[in-house]
């Protein structure tokens, strides 16, 4: 879209519509001191060709596929989006939909949402999702609060494991409420260490994510049976990657209350980091205090089948102080990409999907492993996994990305005890000859 500015004419005309003598005067009731008293320090305009050439020369600066090879997961994974999703996506009825408060005239909108909270209930085994989040990490935040008002209980934990930004996020959201926030280590086979759980008569919950940052698979079944010692303390299992669970238990099955983590994978591109989607379901009995919204399917006077926003007060939209959760917005358009990717692909698919990513980091794992390179958790792994490389790797890591190869993740930047370890993910989109040629540069 063009940016058509304003003629000299059309301005004056405003202003005086306006009452103001000037541009300045519509700001007259800012004070002086909080005003930039400088014009701003921005280079000369450009064309709009030669706009284009400067922004694809800074893209040409970017290590994306399929020129670069990129083995790097970390909470945003590269998968193949079918053409279809990406066609009907596109259509004006979803691309500009209008939001959901108004039922009687978006139907569509709120259908296709209560599609998708169908499905991830399904995904994860729980039996309410809502509308979605806006991230992974916004989930988790917001899970926990929700474990706060269950329970009354001023005090949470979290594993040492869960993706350290989706710790971040979660101290930037409890920091206000006054609410502690205990740290749970991690053990030497990369999962989490139980016997360090802290009372949990204190605790409103307990949050570990699976497969973890390190690419481990949790044991969400002794974890939860062990939360659950303390019928109130709620189990609150996290995640980066859902496709995990075509092959994984989901985490309802395993004893969490609350299921809650990223669905980019789930036909939405990475785009340099977002937009995503933030997952989230829990138990029935927990529904009344889930944040955001949720879509219920009814009848109307005339028996016709009908979609509304439902079970939640209008406190939620119009009164924060008085709302569940200050989250009131959904990611409509994601959540919607989901819902097709999960439904063009069904149970089979997913699973079959699932294995293939599984079994193609396996191979890499293995080759690895007979490489001579060190696997320091011996702990089965999804679709990434960590490994320790000879000290200094840090400089061949430097020299394969200039050669297009991103050899995945410095685990020392988020785990400072953890020098020389990388964190590798691989999907669907790597083949054998990546992998191979990963190999084989390492070791020149």
């Amino acid at each position: 879209m063009r940016y058509l500015p304003h003629t000299d004419e059309e301005i004056a005309a405003m202003l005086q519509k306006a009452g103001a003598m000037d541009l300045d005067d519509l700001f007259s009731g800012i004070p002086e001191d909080c005003r930039r008293g400088r014009d701003l320090d921005l280079p000369e305009p450009f064309t709009e060709w030669e706009l284009n050439q400067h922004m694809a020369v800074l893209s040409g600066k970017m290590a994306v596929s399929p020129e670069y090879k990129i083995f790097l997961g970390a909470g945003s994974y590269e998968h193949y989006i079918p053409e279809v999703i990406k066609q009907l996506l596109a259509r004006s009825e979803f691309y500009t939909a209008y939001t959901p408060y108004q039922p009687e005239i978006s139907q569509g909108t709120l259908q296709a949402i209560y599609e998708y909270q169908t499905l991830t209930t399904r995904l994860l085994g729980l039996d309410v999702a809502n509308a979605s989040l806006y991230d992974g990490a916004s989930g988790l935040a917001e899970a926990l609060l929700m474990a706060i008002r269950i329970t009354g209980r001023k005090k949470v934990a979290v594993a040492g494991s869960i993706h350290p930004f989706y710790r971040k996020v979660v101290q930037t959201y409890l920091a206000p409420t006054g609410c502690e926030i205990v740290e749970i280590p991690y053990l030497a086979n990369g999962k989490t260490d139980l016997t360090r759980l802290p009372d949990l008569a204190d605790l409103a919950g307990i949050a570990v994510q699976s497969p973890n940052f390190f690419g481990c698979i949790e044991d969400l079944d002794l974890i939860g049976r062990e939360i659950h010692s303390d019928p109130k303390t709620l189990f609150v299992v996290t995640f980066t990657e859902p496709l995990a669970y075509g092959i994984l238990k989901n985490p309802g099955s395993l004893g969490a209350d609350i299921a809650c983590g990223e669905g980019q994978s789930f036909g939405i591109p990475q785009s340099f980091g977002g937009p995503g989607l933030g997952m989230f379901a829990a138990k029935k009995r927990f529904m009344r205090n889930m944040p955001g919204r949720l879509v219920g399917k009814t009848k109307d006077e005339n028996g016709n089948r009908g979609f509304v926003l439902t079970l939640a007060t209008r406190e939620q939209h119009i009164r924060r102080e008085k709302a569940t959760s200050n989250i009131c917005s959904n990611q409509g358009l994601c959540a919607t990409a989901a819902a097709m990717y999960m439904a063009a692909l069904g149970r089979t698919g997913l699973r079959e999907l699932a294995r293939l990513n599984h079994d193609k980091a396996e191979y890499l794992k293995n080759q690895l492993q007979q490489a001579g390179f060190t696997i320091p958790f011996d702990t089965p792994t999804f679709n990434e996994f960590v490994v320790k490389f000879p000290a200094g790797f840090e400089t061949t890591h430097k020299k394969l990305l200039a050669k297009k190869i991103v050899a995945g993740l410095d685990l020392s930047l988020y785990y400072p005890e953890l020098i020389d370890h990388y964190l590798l993910s691989v999907t669907e989109t790597s083949s054998k000859e990546d992998m191979d040629a990963l190999i084989k540069e390492i070791q020149a």
